[in-house]
């Protein structure tokens, strides 16, 4: 009865083949803009013990004359107490964007506090550095700019031996990094990516998560794809991330944090993925998703979400890769225990951070998009039913619910045979009465599938006439007024 009538609930030509198109072309533009939204920020390294210690002044705007008096204190005072005072109240002053204009302009100013940071005086050398550091963290762009001199001589201090030291001059690059191109041409040529790869083998936590700031703002770059990651996976840096984002109890969440970030931006820049999968990084992000469904199940640590994030987002867009597929398959970790961990962390999501469920299933998406396996995972595990009732939390989620739904329908008849039962085609009904046009297209474009592979399962599931004439008369009505999603 149904193989008459099946050219009503589709346009004419819309097959199997085209729905699957239609959905990968939706997905690379979201991976698209995905890419494009980026994480740019700065970041400010200060003692917060000192300040206190300090009495928390209000900080004084500086006007030229007492700038250039601090400046000739700091230089050529006769006392090193005395200089590296007059350093600490410019320091202090520099804190505000007035003063930071006022000293940019002042001609000699930035050689001045140069020279200060190359002097053999220790305390004035980080005074100095500190000063450069309060001017990197300017939201103008011509104060980053005006620094320009004093950065190469930062990046021939990261090979010294003060940690403390190293981390002030790395975060103060990765602040100018982010803020002035003129800043990246000067640093490439002059070797900011072997250094960075010589600094990642420091022992001590704070150099390492600095370390992994900088070159997270360094991958940003508007011009990095072409001229930055290149570079860095030409260099030893790819290997030490992945050894930094092992599991176990070595893992510091810091580090790994800046590290997993630093993935993501070579791994969206697409230049040279295939690398990546055959150093490891597949593996390795699967485990450390297994440790992280671990973890959220014996702490409250609200941290661990600032890791998930980008180790979800990291482990999906690799999932794009076709070189995923020459690698022993899209994972070499069970599919029972990734589907497992990844449910356990949307659990997780749901209650604690559910901004990051898209995340969570967009990943899932794409470990069921091109895997029968994972698919079969999914059903077997009893899966499908807690993922329907995601579909009440917002619009965004129940597009990607459907969407992996549609990923399991595709793969034909025995699997829209295991669909049938249970919840999903009164869900279903339910979503299609939704205002959200790509809800509502999305549920069309999975009841096709399920008409297509398995037509007479809606009737057995029913056991009424009702249920399959309202799903018939509706797909045919959404499919005649246009859907967005669908045409």
């Amino acid at each position: 009865m149904w193989r008459g009538r099946r050219g009503l609930l589709r346009p004419s030509g819309c097959g199997v083949e085209e729905l699957r198109c239609r959905r990968r072309e939706r997905e690379a533009a979201l991976r698209k803009a995905r890419r494009e939204q980026q994480l740019v920020s700065k970041r400010l390294l200060r003692d917060e013990a000192t300040e206190e210690a300090e009495g928390g002044r209000v900080v004084v705007i500086l006007g030229e004359a007492q700038i250039q008096e601090f400046l000739r204190l700091a230089q050529r005072g006769i006392e090193e107490k005395e200089r590296e005072r007059a350093l600490v109240s410019l320091r202090r002053g520099l804190q505000h964007p007035e003063t930071q204009q006022t000293f940019i302009r002042l001609e000699g100013s930035i050689r001045t506090l140069v020279g200060l940071l190359t002097s053999n005086k220790a305390l004035l050398q980080l005074e100095a550095a500190r000063c450069l550091h309060e001017l990197s963290h300017s939201e103008q762009s011509a104060v980053a700019e005006a620094c320009l001199p004093a950065t190469s001589y930062l990046l021939t201090y990261l090979s010294g031996h003060s940690s403390d030291f190293i981390e002030l001059c790395l975060y103060t690059l990765g602040n100018l990094i982010v803020e002035s191109e003129a800043v990246r041409r000067q640093l490439l040529p002059q070797g900011i990516v072997p250094a960075l790869a010589a600094c990642i083998q420091s022992p001590h936590l704070t150099v390492l998560e600095a370390l992994g700031y900088a070159l997270s703002q360094l991958l940003q770059a508007k011009e990095a794809p072409e001229k930055i990651i290149p570079l860095v996976l030409g260099s030893t840096l790819p290997q030490h991330i992945l050894q930094l984002l092992q599991p176990g109890p070595k893992l510091n969440l810091g580090v790994a944090v800046e590290f997993a970030w630093c993935l993501h931006y070579i791994i969206c820049s697409q230049v040279n993925n295939a690398l990546l999968i055959t150093q490891g990084a597949l593996t390795t992000l699967g485990l450390l998703l297994l440790d992280l469904a671990a973890a959220v199940q014996r702490t409250e640590d609200a941290g661990l979400e600032l890791l998930v994030c980008p180790v979800v987002r990291c482990l999906s867009n690799l999932l794009t890769e076709a070189a995923a597929e020459t690698v022993g398959g899209p994972m070499h970790l069970q599919d029972e225990r990734v589907l497992a961990a990844l449910f356990i962390l949307l659990q997780f999501f749901l209650h604690k951070q559910p901004s990051l469920l898209p995340e969570g299933l967009w990943l899932l998406n794409n470990l069921t998009a091109n895997s029968p396996s994972f698919c079969t995972s999914l059903i077997s595990l009893d899966l499908i039913e807690p993922l329907l009732h995601l579909l009440s939390v917002s619009n965004v989620v129940s597009v990607l619910v459907l969407t992996v739904l549609c990923n399991v329908a595709e793969k034909g008849p025995a699997y829209c045979q295991h669909l049938w039962p249970g919840l999903l085609l009164p869900t279903l009904l339910d979503t299609l009465a939704l205002s959200d046009t790509e809800v509502v297209g999305q549920s069309v474009e999975l009841l096709q599938l399920l008409f297509l592979y398995q037509p007479g399962g809606v009737c057995r599931t029913q056991g009424s006439n009702f249920g399959v004439s309202y799903c018939r008369q509706t797909l045919y009505r959404l499919s005649h007024q246009g859907s967005p999603i669908i045409q």
